[in-house]
């Protein structure tokens, strides 16, 4: 993916023989592409941590939100 961008980004440069759709759009482009990268490995993190194994106990559910669970003194 990389690689696209930079090939893009070549592709697309000004220059004084070359016109520019929009002087913004490749920047526009690479944000976009940027985007799409960063937050689809945010997802995976926390699709992967959050993600459904089945029933958990009370305990784990609680430790997973930060809770502590009182101690039966039994």
């Amino acid at each position: 993916m990389a690689r696209y961008i930079l090939t893009q980004y070549r592709k697309h440069q000004t220059t004084d023989q070359q016109l520019c759709k929009a002087a913004d759009e490749m920047h526009f482009k690479a944000k976009s592409y940027y985007d799409y990268l960063h937050f689809t490995r945010c997802y995976k993190e926390i699709n992967t941590e959050f993600k459904g194994k089945g029933e958990r106990s009370v305990e784990d559910t609680a430790r997973m939100v930060g809770f502590k669970l009182p101690h039966d003194p039994k």
